[in-house]
C-alpha cells in the first residue's frame, strides 16, 4: 500500500502561494462568488466577517446598502444559514424592497423564503400576531393610525371630564408615543413626566388608553414593539425560540434606532445559551456602581440611564448588579461566547432624528453593549468630489460625540464649496434661481438640482421665484407651500372676504376652527342656496334670521357672518397684510394652532407668518389672490425634469449633482429652538444635519446666508452661521450673489435716489441738510471713497454703498464694513419728481430685477407704468429698471 505523505510534512519544498495577478490567482478569482467582485478591501472585510458582533461605520456615499445586501448573499451562498434564519431589519419598506431586489440580482434568482427581512414595525407586528393572546389581543387585531389614536383619546378625555381644548388629545398622543418609543409601559412612566398632562393624569390616561385598545382588539404602532418586549420579558421560552431561530441579525441605519428598538434588538441578539451576559455600560458612570439604583428621565434627567434600567428589567438573563471585580478580558470572553452574530450598519455622523426619539448613543456604545465587537470603517466615498468631502469632514470633526472617521475619495477634487451672502431672503431666492437657470442653460438636468432648507417656511420664496421664472419644481417630503392645510384654510378666509360668492372657500372654513357647525348645518345651507339660487354666504345670512337652526348653531353662524361683514368693511381702510393678521387672530385660527401640542403645530404657525409676509409684495388683496391662483394652477403631477425642494431631514439617503443650502444663519441653522431645548446635544445634531446636507452633493455644493431675514414677522439682522467658520478655508470659495449685491449695493434695483443730489432739484437751508453737505465735502477732501471708510456720512456718490456693486466677492472679515448703515437726515426732506423727464419712451422693452421683463405703457415724469410679462401692471420709478 502506498502511503501518501501530507504536503506539510515534505521537507525541502518551500510553501507556495499564487502570485498576485498571476494565472493561478486570476483563475481562482474567476470561480469565486461574482457578488464579491468590485468591493474595496473595507467593504470585503465587512462582508466576510460573519462571526460575532460587527459594527460597520459607513459614511455617506460609501456603499453601505451594497455591503448589507452582499453580506446576506454571502451568508446564504456559504450555507451558514437558511433564508428564514436571517433577521434583517430596515427603517422603511422602500429599503426592504430594494434589498430584496438586489439580492435577487446577486444570487441570480428571486429571493424567496426571507420572511424576516423588513421594517422594525412589520417584523414586530408579525411576532405580535403570532403571540397575540399573550398581549390580550386576537391575531386579527387592527393597527390604528394617528387619526384613530386621537379620536380614541378624545373619548377618554371626555369620559374623564378633561377640557380637550386646554389638554388636547393630540398632545397626549405625542406623549404616549414618546413613552412607547422609550419602551415604557404605563406603570413605568416616571411620575414627573406623567404630571405634565392634565395635572398629573397622564399616566392614568395612558393606562386607560391601553385598556381600551385591548377591548377594541387594536394596537398602535408603538405597541408593535412594546408588546413584543413585554412578551419576551414575561415568557423567556418564547424569547428563546426566536433567539434559536435567528442565526444572523443585520440592522440598517442603526444610528436612528430609538430605545424601544434598541431593547427589542438586544433581547433577540443574546444567544439562548447565555445565562449571565455582561450588562450594558452606562455612559458617564464609573465601573462598579450598583445597577440596582433605578434612574429615570423625570428624576435624573439622564435618558440613557433610563434606557439601561429598561434593558435590565426586560432581559431575564441580565444580572441586576455589575461585578466590579471582573477583569476586562474575562468580561469580553464571557459575553463574546453568548452574543449572536449581529451586524449593525450605520453612521453616527448622520444621526439627525433625535427629535423623534432616535438615540445616537445606541451606536456610540455598540462596543460596550457587545464586548469584543469588530468595528469596520467605510471611508471611501463614491459620491462626492474631494473638496465637498473635505468640507463635510472638517465640519463634523467639531462634534465630540462621535466614533470618528474621515471620508475620502479617489476622484478629482472638483469645484470648491461656495459660500454666498445675500442682502435678504428675497435676494437669496433670486440668486439661487439665477444659478439654476445657468445650470439649465449648460444642458444639465433639473432633476440633478436640489435646494435643502432647514425649515419648511423657507420654501415659500423659492416656490414664488420658480413660478416667476417658469422653472418646474417638486416638493419632496410634503406638500407645496400653498397646498399645505393651514395655508389653504387662511387663503379660504381671504377668498371669502374678496368674493362672498366663493362657496368652496366658505364651506372649507365655516367650521374651522370648530364652531359647532357640522355637516347637517352645511347641508341645510346648500339646500337653501340651491332653492334661492344664491351663494352659501348669503344663504347663511338668511338662515340666521329664521328658526331653522338650533340656537347654538344659529348663534355661531350669525357670528361668522358678522365677522366677514366687519372684515370686508375693514378691507377698505386697512392694509391687506394687517387685515390678514386680524382675520387669523379674530377667527380663532391662530389660537387653534397655538393650543395644538402636536410636533408640527409650531411649523404651521411659522407658515402662517410667512404667508402674511408674502403678501407685502402685492398692492392689494386682489393682486395677491390672483398670484396664488397662478401658483396653484401649476400641474401638481410629477414633472419629468424639475428642481427638488425639501428640508434637510427629508434629504437623507438622496443625492444630486448640484445642492443649494440656503439659510445658514444663527437662529435658523443651527436652530435656536433646538439649542434652547437640547443644548450641546442639539448643537451636535444640527452639525450632523449640515454634514448630511453637504454630502448629498456629487459635484457642487453651494451654501447661502442672508444678512437680513424676516423672523416671527419682524425683519432682523442675522449673523452668519457658526458652521461657516468650521469649514476649511482651503476647500471653500467665497462668491458674490447673482441676485444682486449682498452688502448694500444696488440690490438689483438700480441706483439709489440718494446717489445723485441733483435729482432733488433744490437746495435746503435746514441745519440737518447743512450738516449733511458739510459731511459730504469733508469726505471728498479726505479722499474717502467706497473703500476708504468715508461712506457713512453725507451723500458722497463715490462713498455711497448704493452707487455700484463691487466686482470682488464678499469677505467674511469685512461683513460690517460693507454693509450700509442706517442713514439719518435731520429736518424735512422732500424729493421732487415732478418736472423730471424720463429717459424711457412708450413701448420700450425693460427689465426689473423683481418683476422681470415688461413694456412701458405710461410715463409720468420719472414714474413708469409697466405691463410686466408675468407680474402684471406695476408702477415703478425709472431708476429701478433698465433697457432689455
Amino acid at each position: 500500500m502506498i502511503r501518501m505523505t501530507e504536503p506539510s510534512k515534505i521537507t525541502g519544498v518551500p510553501d507556495h502561494q499564487p502570485a498576485a495577478g498571476g494565472i493561478a490567482a486570476r483563475a481562482r478569482a474567476s470561480v469565486g462568488p461574482k457578488y464579491l467582485s468590485g468591493l474595496n478591501p473595507e467593504q470585503l472585510e465587512a462582508v466576510e466577517t460573519l462571526d460575532g458582533p460587527v459594527l460597520v461605520l459607513a459614511g455617506a456615499g460609501t456603499g453601505k446598502t451594497r455591503v448589507l445586501t452582499t453580506r446576506i448573499a454571502h451568508i446564504l451562498s456559504q450555507g451558514r444559514a437558511r433564508p428564514a434564519e436571517i433577521l434583517s431589519v430596515t427603517f422603511t419598506n422602500k429599503a426592504a424592497r430594494e434589498m430584496k431586489h438586489r439580492l435577487g440580482q446577486m444570487l441570480g434568482h428571486a429571493v424567496e423564503g426571507m420572511p424576516w427581512l423588513g421594517t422594525f414595525h412589520s417584523i414586530g407586528g408579525r411576532i405580535l400576531r403570532t403571540h397575540a393572546e399573550l398581549a390580550q389581543l386576537k391575531s386579527n387585531f387592527t393597527v390604528l393610525d394617528t387619526d384613530d389614536q386621537v379620536r380614541l383619546l378624545k373619548q377618554l378625555l371626555q369620559a374623564d371630564n378633561i377640557d380637550d381644548k386646554r389638554w388636547p388629545a393630540r398632545m397626549l398622543a405625542g406623549l404616549i408615543d414618546g413613552w412607547k418609543n422609550r419602551g415604557l409601559t404605563p406603570s413605568q412612566v416616571p411620575s414627573g413626566e406623567a404630571a405634565v398632562f392634565a395635572n398629573g393624569k397622564g399616566g392614568k390616561l395612558y393606562a386607560s388608553y391601553q385598556e381600551r385598545l385591548k377591548i377594541l382588539n387594536a394596537a398602535d404602532f408603538g405597541d408593535l414593539l412594546l408588546e413584543d418586549i413585554r412578551i419576551f420579558r414575561e415568557h423567556p421560552d418564547i424569547l428563546r425560540q426566536y433567539q434559536q431561530r435567528f442565526k444572523f441579525i443585520l440592522v440598517d441605519e442603526y444610528q436612528d434606532t430609538n430605545v424601544a428598538q434598541y431593547l427589542w434588538l438586544r433581547l433577540l441578539s443574546q444567544a439562548p445559551a447565555a445565562t449571565k451576559p455582561t450588562p450594558p455600560v452606562i455612559p458617564g458612570q464609573a465601573e462598579g456602581l450598583n445597577y440596582d439604583v433605578q434612574l429615570h428621565v423625570g428624576e435624573s434627567g439622564d435618558e440613557s440611564n433610563d434606557q439601561d434600567s429598561q434593558v435590565r428589567n426586560c432581559a431575564p438573563e441580565f444580572d441586576a448588579t455589575h461585578r466590579p471585580g471582573m477583569t476586562e478580558h474575562v468580561a469580553v470572553a464571557t459575553a463574546a461566547s453568548h452574543v449572536k452574530n449581529i451586524c449593525c450598519v450605520g453612521d453616527d455622523d448622520q444621526s439627525i432624528y433625535g427629535w423623534r426619539g432616535a438615540e445616537v448613543d445606541n451606536i456610540l456604545r455598540f462596543d460596550h453593549d457587545f464586548p469584543g465587537a469588530k468595528v469596520i470603517r467605510l471611508e471611501r466615498n463614491y459620491r462626492s468630489t474631494g473638496h465637498i468631502l473635505a468640507a463635510a469632514s472638517h465640519l463634523i470633526a467639531h462634534n465630540e460625540g462621535r466614533l470618528g472617521k474621515t471620508l475620502r475619495t479617489e476622484d478629482h477634487d472638483g469645484e470648491k464649496v461656495t459660500v454666498t451672502g445675500s442682502w435678504d431672503s428675497e435676494e437669496e431666492a433670486r440668486g439661487i434661481g439665477e444659478e439654476i437657470e445657468q445650470i439649465q442653460r449648460k444642458g444639465e438636468k433639473l432633476n440633478e438640482v436640489a435646494i435643502l432648507v432647514r425649515a419648511s417656511y423657507q420654501m415659500r420664496e423659492f416656490e414664488d421665484r420658480f413660478v416667476t421664472l417658469g422653472l418646474p419644481y417638486r416638493v419632496i417630503g410634503g406638500p407645496r407651500f400653498y397646498e399645505r392645510a393651514e395655508i389653504r384654510d387662511a387663503l379660504a378666509y381671504l377668498r371669502v372676504i374678496n368674493s362672498p360668492a366663493d362657496d368652496l372657500a366658505f364651506e372649507r372654513i365655516v367650521n374651522v376652527p370648530k364652531r359647532g357647525l357640522g355637516d347637517a348645518t352645511v347641508q341645510m345651507l346648500h339646500d337653501h342656496a340651491r332653492k334661492r339660487r344664491i351663494p352659501l354666504f348669503e344663504a347663511a345670512r338668511a338662515v340666521v334670521e329664521t328658526d331653522e337652526l338650533k340656537p347654538k348653531a344659529r348663534g355661531s353662524l350669525r357670528d361668522v357672518v358678522a365677522q366677514f361683514d366687519r372684515w370686508r368693511a375693514q378691507r377698505e381702510v386697512t392694509a391687506h397684510t394687517d387685515l390678514a393678521q386680524i382675520v387669523l387672530d379674530e377667527s380663532g385660527y391662530t389660537e387653534m394652532w397655538q393650543k395644538d401640542r402636536s410636533a408640527d403645530a409650531a411649523g404651521r404657525l411659522e407658515n402662517l407668518k410667512e404667508l402674511v409676509r408674502s403678501m407685502e409684495e402685492f398692492e392689494n388683496l386682489q393682486g395677491f389672490l390672483e398670484h396664488i391662483s397662478l401658483v396653484m394652477d401649476r400641474d401638481s403631477g410629477a414633472e419629468d425634469d424639475a428642481v427638488s425642494l425639501m428640508t434637510l431631514h427629508s434629504a437623507k439617503g438622496l443625492e444630486f449633482d448640484n445642492v443649494f443650502l440656503p439659510g445658514w444663519e444663527e437662529g435658523l441653522f443651527p436652530s435656536q429652538r433646538t439649542l434652547d431645548e437640547q443644548g450641546r446635544a442639539g448643537l451636535e445634531e444640527e452639525r450632523r444635519l449640515g454634514h448630511v446636507g453637504l454630502t448629498r452633493a456629487r459635484r457642487r455644493a453651494k451654501i447661502y446666508f442672508a444678512t437680513n431675514r424676516r423672523i416671527h414677522g419682524t425683519w432682523s439682522t442675522t449673523i452668519p452661521s457658526r458652521f461657516l467658520d468650521e469649514l476649511p478655508a482651503a476647500n471653500v470659495e467665497i462668491t458674490e450673489s447673482k441676485g444682486g449685491s449682498a452688502w448694500g449695493g444696488t440690490g438689483g434695483y438700480g441706483a439709489s435716489r440718494f446717489d445723485d443730489m441733483e435729482a432733488f432739484g433744490s437746495t435746503y437751508s435746514t441745519p440737518g441738510w447743512q450738516r449733511a453737505q458739510a459731511n459730504r465735502e469733508s469726505n471728498r477732501n479726505r479722499g474717502g471713497g467706497r473703500n476708504g471708510g468715508g461712506g457713512h456720512g453725507g451723500f458722497d456718490e463715490e462713498a455711497s454703498n448704493f452707487s455700484s456693486s463691487s466686482s470682488s466677492g464678499p469677505d467674511f472679515g469685512s461683513f460690517s464694513s460693507r454693509r450700509r448703515g442706517p442713514m439719518t437726515i435731520e429736518g424735512e426732506l422732500v424729493a421732487k419728481s415732478t418736472g423730471t423727464t424720463s429717459e424711457f419712451s412708450l413701448s420700450d422693452r425693460v427689465f426689473h430685477q423683481k418683476f422681470g421683463y415688461g413694456r412701458v405703457t405710461k410715463i409720468d415724469g420719472n414714474k413708469l407704468t409697466i405691463a410686466f410679462d408675468k407680474a402684471g401692471e406695476k408702477k415703478v420709478v425709472d431708476s429701478f429698471v433698465q433697457r432689455a
